[in-house]
Order: structure tokens, then C-alpha cells, then sequence
């Protein structure tokens, strides 16, 4: 029976959505570390968890390290250390390196939370990516962008999603960063890379020992970076009813290449059984580039629209997944989407919220699931603003036009 240790930081909803997935497997002794007491963790699935081990600071190699030596001596030898969020993959690298623990070393974790050095392992196995460079000082941003030209792209180089990213068109903009402390240096470096207009994709892949066995793949409308930009825009994410509609299809190839390259010689080991995000650009001529790719589940509701496309329960899977190294691929009988409600004006908190039922009657029978803006809700300080509908409908275009609809009736604003 394998003992599978799952890193849970707080008991919040969609973590508990994953922590009941593992708890609900058969043939598993499930732990968990959190940073939340034992008494935070839902009362329906405390029975089926083994043990708990609370730990300051969930995102601390050190601190998960001893969390897992604990649990090795109370429970027995860990077969899988896992979690969802981003921010988690280093650190649960770190520990697993620790104790021998099969899974993502560091060195693999790198080559997903570096973005720099994440671009230098795709451009050397011949993965087309945007130029790029890791930058220590101002000076060297000015001779990068004496080498491409404007407009660039600056972000951190262990990003999350488009958070911190700038799009740098002038002077102006490098000393406007500047003024917000993002400044490069020696002891923070920033990358740098070249400005790509192109459509946004993604491609979900599920890849057992480094085989891929099923991809799925969404579009961002707008961009994220185009929603940092503009905070009142409202978007949506996009799952085509096809699974094998272009370009996704024509994408596969490029998508297959860049796994076996971050994977690396450990591909074909427990390191590779994962289900990966991978963000991709479309351009105009119909050439395509890598942007970024997570060694974990996608967020953006991008989990539950895949559920619904494909009758199934994505989370449930990926706990199999992990688990077992079992994922039993479900055809696509639905296309799905989401969009995110975000406000208008200055202000912290949302003081109107108009045309939510009307959205909500237009949307009729392609209407899942919404959560409603409220009126005193305090302003988001992420992209995904104060609300979102999800959607599914037996055509592509019956999800667009449900969208559309969403997100030109629904008005939020703050004050």
C-alpha cells in the first residue's frame, strides 16, 4: 500500500478538493503537512488520514524535509510527497533529494521554477522559445534591449503566472519599474525577453514515466499579461469541444519535445508521471513558442472545465495518477469555459454589481456553476477578480457565445 504525503499549506477549499481526492483512493495511506493545525482539516476525511505534521512555513525545504523524516518514522518509508500549488515544486524537490524519495529532484525543479534557465534547456534541445536573458543590473537590461528592441517582457525568475511581469515599451517604462522595486541585481536577477504578439494557448498534458497518454488544451482570451495591464477587462479561458481541434493538434509535437527536455534522463522514472501546464504563444504566421510550463495541476478553473469536458473528475485522476501511475483517458463530449468578473474604477471594495441575473438568463442551460461579485467584497489583489461563471455547452462556438455573454452583462465596480 503506497504512503503518499501530500503537502497541504492551508486547508482552504481547493486544496481540500485535493486532499479529499487522495483520501477518497482505495489502497492508499494518505499523510499530510500543513501549516494549518490537524482540527483545520475537514472533519469527513480526518479519519482516512494517517497523520499530520504541522510545520511553520509550508514552503520550506527544510522545514518539509523534517515534516517527512517524522512521518517516515511514524508511518513508514514515503512512496510519493506531493502537492498542487506552484510554489510548493522546489521545496517538496528538496525533501524528496533528502530522503531518497522517488518524484522531481531539484534539478528538475529548476528547470520549471527557473524561467530562465527553463529557456536555456528548450532552446538547446531545439524547443522554439522567445529570446531571453537573466539580467543582474539595470545596464544589462539596456544592452538586452539594445539587442531585440522594443517592446520586452521583464519578470521574476521563478514566476507565478504573469504576477510581477512588466511589459517594457520605453525608457519610461524601465524607470516606472524601477519606481515599483523591480530592479535587477546581482542577489535578484530578473529575465528578461523579447515581446511575442500571438494568441495564448495552454496544452495539459498527463505523462506516465514520461510517456504522454492524454493532452488537453485551452485559450486565454485576452492574455494574462493583457489583464495585468488592464485590471478592468473581464476574461475568459476557453476548452474546445474537439480534443483534436488546431492548433492544438499541429502543437503536440513541439509539446512532446519540451517535456523530454525539462524531464531530462529522469523522464522515464517516477519523476515523469505528472499532469504539466504548459502556457504556448500562436503567432500570426502560424509558428509557435514555448512561454511557460508547471510541473502541476493548472489553476484558472482550467481543472474543472476538463472535468466537465470530459465527464470525469480531473482531480480524482490526478491523485490516481500520482499515486498509482494510472490516468485512464475520457473522451471529450463537451466544450467548457470560464469568465472572471473584475472591476471598474479606484477603490477597495466593490460597491455595484449589475446585470448579474440577466447574464445568468442569457446564459440559460450553458450556466454550471457562478460565483456572484458582493457588493462590500473587498477588491481581489490577483488577476481572477471578485467572481467567475463556469460554463459547458455541446459546441465550441455555443461556449464563446455563452461568454460573451457573461462578461459584457455582468458590470462590477469599486469605490
Amino acid at each position: 500500500m503506497p504512503h503518499v504525503v501530500f503537502v497541504a499549506p492551508r486547508f482552504l477549499e481547493n486544496t481540500n478538493r485535493y486532499v479529499r481526492a487522495f483520501a477518497a483512493l482505495d489502497g492508499v495511506t494518505l499523510s499530510v503537512i500543513s501549516a494549518d493545525p490537524e482540527s483545520a482539516i475537514p472533519a469527513e476525511i480526518r479519519p482516512r488520514i494517517a497523520a499530520h505534521y504541522a510545520v511553520h512555513d509550508a514552503l520550506d525545504g527544510a522545514q518539509l524535509t523534517v515534516a517527512a523524516r517524522a512521518l517516515t518514522r511514524h508511518v513508514g518509508r514515503i512512496d510519493r510527497l506531493t502537492g498542487a500549488l506552484e510554489q510548493l515544486q522546489m521545496p517538496m524537490a528538496q525533501a524528496r533529494d533528502a530522503l531518497n524519495i522517488e518524484g522531481i529532484n531539484t534539478a528538475i525543479a529548476r528547470n520549471f521554477r527557473d524561467k530562465d534557465r527553463m529557456k536555456d534547456v528548450l532552446r538547446a534541445h531545439g524547443v522554439p522559445v522567445a529570446r531571453s536573458a537573466l539580467v543582474s543590473s539595470l545596464h544589462e537590461l539596456a544592452l538586452f534591449i539594445g539587442h531585440v528592441g522594443y517592446p520586452v517582457i521583464v519578470k521574476p525568475q521563478a514566476g507565478l503566472g504573469s504576477r510581477a511581469t512588466f511589459r517594457v515599451e520605453s525608457p519610461e517604462d524601465i524607470a516606472a519599474m524601477a519606481a515599483k522595486g523591480a530592479i535587477p541585481t546581482a542577489a535578484q536577477p530578473l529575465q528578461v525577453e523579447e515581446f511575442v504578439s500571438a494568441r495564448e494557448h495552454t496544452c495539459e498534458t498527463v505523462t506516465i514515466r514520461g510517456v504522454p497518454v492524454w493532452r488537453s488544451g485551452t485559450r486565454y482570451f485576452p492574455t494574462p499579461l493583457e489583464v495585468l495591464e488592464t485590471p478592468w477587462v473581464q476574461y475568459c479561458v476557453l476548452l474546445p469541444r474537439d480534443s483534436t481541434e488546431e492548433p492544438w493538434a499541429s502543437f503536440q509535437p513541439i509539446n512532446t519535445a519540451a517535456l523530454a527536455a525539462l524531464f531530462g534522463e529522469h523522464a522515464h522514472t517516477a519523476a515523469g508521471t505528472a499532469l504539466t501546464h504548459m502556457e504556448w504563444f500562436l503567432r500570426e504566421d502560424g509558428s509557435a513558442l514555448v512561454n511557460e510550463v508547471g510541473a502541476r495541476p493548472p489553476g484558472v478553473h482550467i481543472m474543472p472545465l476538463m472535468s466537465l469536458a470530459h465527464e470525469t473528475d480531473l482531480v480524482a485522476d490526478w491523485a490516481g495518477l500520482i499515486a498509482f501511475d494510472r490516468f485512464v483517458p475520457k473522451p471529450r463530449r463537451w466544450a467548457a469555459g470560464a469568465a472572471f468578473f473584475r472591476g471598474q474604477g479606484n477603490g477597495s471594495r466593490v460597491v455595484s454589481v449589475e446585470g448579474i441575473e440577466a447574464a445568468a438568463e442569457a446564459a440559460g442551460d450553458a450556466l454550471v456553476e457562478m460565483r456572484k461579485p458582493r457588493v462590500g467584497q473587498a477588491r481581489g489583489d490577483g488577476y481572477e477578480g471578485e467572481g467567475w461563471a463556469i460554463v459547458k455547452h455541446a459546441s465550441t462556438e455555443g461556449v464563446k457565445r455563452t461568454l460573451r455573454a457573461l462578461i459584457e452583462g455582468v458590470q462590477v465596480r469599486y469605490g
